[in-house]
């Protein structure tokens, strides 16, 4: 049964069509990835979808009582915002209500907050509140709900929202790109979570390994088209390619069609009567149709024009960086090779990009050397876009960097055709760069530094807004890369396939593993379960000594447990008494009903830290 039913949907933006009778329906437990190219409308479904913005035709159908979800890409939050401020801005009609209720206790209406406290009471919406705060300590954001989000680092602001998303338990969750900014770790908790059966989920997002192992099924939008692939990643890769095939023997059979129609459009004039009026217009549409390609051509082999690399490419010498008490790393010694392809990983704010600016020199280090060979020119794409002139337009950007590209040795391409093949349509071209969206600066600096003609190429996070295309293409940029390759990334997939080996930064301390991503990452769960076993025979004992200490309780606490039994007993009877009295109060004497709502809230949790106290002294006992 269907939990979202969405028919006939339309949306354009800025005079283009982003999808048209758009149709689906998302059943209980379905786990949904939308995959596309930048601009196809990906993000603009999903907030059409969590009614942020109306649909221009269609309807969307949600089923009774069924609450949304939505994480969008960017953190969006006010600049006096603190931690809870953000949890009640949430679109969840959930939070809403429980915000609501909130609001109300602030009021003089006592029926109004009577009735919205049962409807909270009743729904348990007073839990996800806690479960917002319980989620923040888990991604390691132990802050109080006073700590404003401006202060927090774009991982943290993330890591925030996320923990809202999941925290109503809401019926389906909407993901756009939710593993911008986060960490490895943190992306694996969030795949534990996706894996519940009773959640329902659509999710934006270039992540590979997610769309692969979480889905179930896949979306395609591709030129306002919507194409449905049952199943994971991998399938919709090989329904996809029979898909192109089809389309090409199709159009193959339209040019054979085409070119009868054109040889009887080229003969005399004698020949056409009034009753060809239709198959003149046929053999025109045929024409349109023709024009357009099955599928946009993407750059395949793309190398810089090769640049000699010194006997000396990059030496560090026991460099270490503080930021006040904090150590980010410490007395690391590295030579970087000429050949060396290397992924660079850590948890959100251990030093990762600290780390890099450091070795480019962009910052210097507290101690220790940094000798960059005479040769080694950078290719460093940074997560500030630091090199990224914004008063130029797109085109007197890359144009100033070279007028002719080399694609491979055998071609080259004028700058505009370069940009087109990266994406940027000639429309695009004369656009003032500081008026793209975030994720067109970027594939434009990642643009920028490729064509520099770079030996050393240094890659931070490089697949933030980038779609998979845009991937695929950078993948074989890095494939053909005659110099070391440094990679900073979330993205395990992309990760795998351009890099051969590891450095791993945790608790100040930079390590290196001669091995890829994945294996590390099995290999270091493994460590950390071995740890976390030693860890717990090596406390065994002592845990043995303090119980057979504490055997025997004191006569004060011996005191305390007879009398809580009592205790207990008597609370019990108590709430019993005032549940009771809940059918008896007349549903016009609010304030009464008020007052026995808050004396059963009082002494229910009276009972509950009672019998907590109860049990821990009946253990000893």
């Amino acid at each position: 049964m269907n939990i979202l039913s969405v028919e006939n949907l339309e949306k354009t933006l800025k005079d283009e069509p982003l999808f048209s009778s758009l149709t689906f329906g998302l059943e209980k437990g379905e786990k949904v990835g939308i995959v596309g190219k930048n601009g196809a409308g990906k993000s603009t479904l999903l907030k059409v979808l969590a009614g942020l913005l109306y649909p221009d035709e269609g309807t969307i159908s949600v089923k009774n009582g069924a609450d949304i979800s939505l994480l969008e890409q960017n953190v969006s939050f006010s600049q006096d915002d603190s931690i809870e401020d953000f949890f009640f801005s949430s679109t969840s009609e959930k939070i809403r209500k429980l915000k609501k209720y909130y609001v109300s206790l602030s009021g003089n209406n006592s029926k109004e907050q009577m009735r919205l406290f049962e409807e909270v009471e009743k729904e348990g919406l007073f839990n996800i509140e806690r479960n917002y705060y319980a989620l923040l300590s888990d991604f390691g954001l132990p802050y109080s709900k006073d700590t404003k989000v401006a202060l927090l680092s774009g991982g943290e602001q993330k890591k925030m929202a996320l923990s809202r998303a999941f925290a109503a338990e809401s019926d389906i969750i909407l993901l756009d790109e939710p593993t911008n900014h986060l960490d490895i770790r943190t992306i694996e908790k969030m795949e534990e979570m996706l894996g519940s059966e009773k959640l329902s989920a659509i999710i934006v997002t270039h992540d590979r390994h997610i769309l692969d192992s979480v889905c179930t099924t896949i979306f395609e939008l591709d030129r306002s088209s919507f194409y449905r692939h049952p199943g994971s990643y991998s399938s919709y890769l090989e329904r996809k390619a029979e898909r192109l095939v089809m389309a090409q023997k199709q159009k193959e059979r339209m040019e054979s069609v085409l070119r009868r129609e054109l040889k009887w459009l080229q003969r005399a004039p004698k020949a056409r009567t009034g009753k060809d009026k239709g198959r003149i217009e046929r053999a025109e549409k045929l024409k349109e149709v023709q024009s357009t390609p099955v599928y946009e051509k993407r750059i395949r082999e793309f190398s810089s024009e090769k640049r000699r690399l010194g006997k000396k490419i990059l030496e560090v010498d026991s460099i270490t960086k503080s930021y006040g008490e904090k150590k980010i790393f410490s007395s690391f010694s590295f030579i970087f090779e000429k050949n060396m392809k290397i992924a660079l990983v850590g948890d959100n704010g251990s030093g990762k990009s600290t780390f890099l600016d450091v070795i480019t020199k962009n910052i210097a280090p507290d101690s220790g050397s940094v000798d960059i060979g005479v040769n080694t020119v950078f290719g460093y794409y940074d997560q500030k876009s630091r090199l990224l002139n914004e008063n130029k337009t797109v085109i007197e950007y890359i144009s100033d960097i070279g007028e002719n590209i080399e694609i491979n040795e055998d071609e080259k391409v004028s700058a505009a055709r370069f940009l087109e093949l990266f994406g940027f349509p000639q429309a695009m071209h004369r656009s003032p760069i500081s008026i793209l969206s975030g994720g067109e600066k970027r594939r434009l600096y990642l643009i920028s530094r490729l064509v520099a003609n770079p030996n050393f190429l240094i890659l931070d996070e490089p697949t933030n807004d980038l779609d998979i295309d845009t991937m695929e293409s950078l993948e074989d940029y890095i494939s053909s890369f005659a110099g070391p390759v440094l990679i900073c990334s979330h993205d395990r997939t992309f990760l795998d396939i351009t890099t051969e080996t590891t450095l791993y930064i945790k608790d100040g301390k930079i390590q290196y593993f001669a091995v890829p991503v994945s294996t590390f990452l099995e290999e270091e769960k493994e460590r950390e379960k071995a740890d976390k076993k030693n860890i717990e025979i090596t406390k065994a004992p002592e845990q043995r000594v303090r119980k057979d200490e504490k055997k025997k309780l004191s006569f004060k606490e011996q005191r305390e447990y007879e009398l809580l039994q009592k205790e207990i007993e008597d609370l019990e009877s108590e709430v019993a008494a005032i549940e009771a009295s809940f059918s008896t109060i007349d549903s016009r004497e609010y304030e009464k009903l008020l007052k026995a709502q808050r004396d059963y809230e009082e002494k229910n949790n009276l009972l509950e830290s009672k019998i907590e106290r109860y049990l821990e002294l009946d253990e000893r006992a």
